[in-house]
């Protein structure tokens, strides 16, 4: 979860501190949140970055923290797209007017905007653009896989620039890259065998990706992603974090625990491919059920940890695990367990 708190993209002691907590807490993955494959590509002035090798520094120190407090360090790395050159959220979440110094020159499919918060007009990309965007996002997972990550997310959601390709809101293309749900998904194939080649087979290369985006028109989207989930499948994905276009303000999302659930469900039996889901998980007894029923293989967990970075161990002592100290790294369960008092 994005954290808006890097300098020129760099990232801060916040940073070490916050990823380093929630690996302490017993989380047994920790993604580095949505972090920019170029400078265009952040969401805001305070968004991490991975585009030269003197940012990677930064995050192995990150990736080295979060394996030395026993979980598996990833890294999201993503373009915002048409939603980049905003101000942080609790400084408006609105894009920076374009007289202040701080802004930069969107870029998307097409030159249309997002509305709402966000109405600056992108440029349209050129296809030498999509170019070095798919190079971007291959030279930042090489840095990632250099800077000691085990894990990578490619944000193809949200809203994002992958998203926007593929949206019939956002894409009015009549290229390539345009037009019916294939010509709308390659950026993202283009995007994923370009990745493929720089990360090891040995390790995970996931997406998260809005399926469906609650228009009035869902069942085309959905048919439309499960379609491109294959075809990503067959390129190399490894995983799939099912989740919610946000492509349109006018979006009707029903809100409420594990939404998403039945949505990942099918898209992992029509898709043929592991899923994940992020929304509506907080209460550990649904993301136990989920789980345990097989409706989904992971569930990611974000805000629960923001409010109690020990989530884990909170959740397994609610779910009757009594004495949960494999959440913990050894120096915490040595002095839980030595002082705990023995049941009468």
């Amino acid at each position: 979860m994005c954290q808006y708190s890097a300098f020129d993209g760099f990232v801060s002691d916040w940073h070490l501190a916050h990823y380093a907590g929630l690996a302490r807490g017993g989380a047994g993955l920790v993604i580095v949140e949505a972090t920019a494959v170029s400078p265009e590509g952040r969401i805001t002035p305070g968004c991490t970055g991975i585009w030269s090798d003197e940012h990677a520094e930064g995050l192995a120190r990150i990736a080295a923290a979060i394996q030395a407090a026993g979980a598996v360090p990833g890294i999201q790395i993503a373009h915002a797209g048409r939603k980049a050159s905003a101000n942080r959220p609790w400084e408006g979440d609105d894009h920076i007017p374009d007289s202040d110094p701080r802004a930069w020159e969107t870029i998307a499919p097409s030159a249309v905007a997002y509305g709402a918060n966000l109405p600056k007009v992108p440029r349209e990309m050129t296809i030498e653009d999509i170019a070095r965007v798919r190079d971007d996002f291959a030279r930042a997972a090489a840095r990632a896989r250099d800077a000691g990550f085990e894990w990578l997310e490619l944000h193809f959601a949200h809203g994002y620039l992958a998203q926007s390709f593929f949206s019939v809101h956002s894409n009015h293309r009549t290229d390539s890259y345009g037009g019916d749900a294939h010509g709308r998904g390659r950026f993202h194939l283009e995007t994923l065998a370009a990745v493929r080649a720089e990360w090891p087979e040995r390790l995970p290369l996931t997406a998260r990706f809005g399926v469906i985006e609650y228009d009035g028109r869902d069942e085309e989207t959905l048919t439309e992603s499960i379609a491109l989930t294959k075809r990503m499948r067959d390129g190399g994905l490894d995983m799939l974090s099912v989740s919610i276009g946000f492509s349109t303000p006018a979006a009707s999302i029903p809100w409420g625990p594990a939404f998403l659930a039945p949505v990942a469900e099918r898209v992992r039996r029509e898709a043929g491919l592991p899923v994940s889901s992020a929304w509506g998980f907080d209460d550990p007894q649904v993301a136990d059920r989920m789980l345990s029923e097989s409706k989904l293989d992971l569930v990611m967990i974000g805000r629960a940890h923001l409010a109690d970075p020990h989530y884990p161990y909170t959740a397994a002592q609610k779910l009757g695990k009594e004495r949960p100290t494999w959440v913990l790294p050894a120096p915490y369960a040595h002095w839980l367990e030595r002082y705990r008092p023995s049941a009468a």
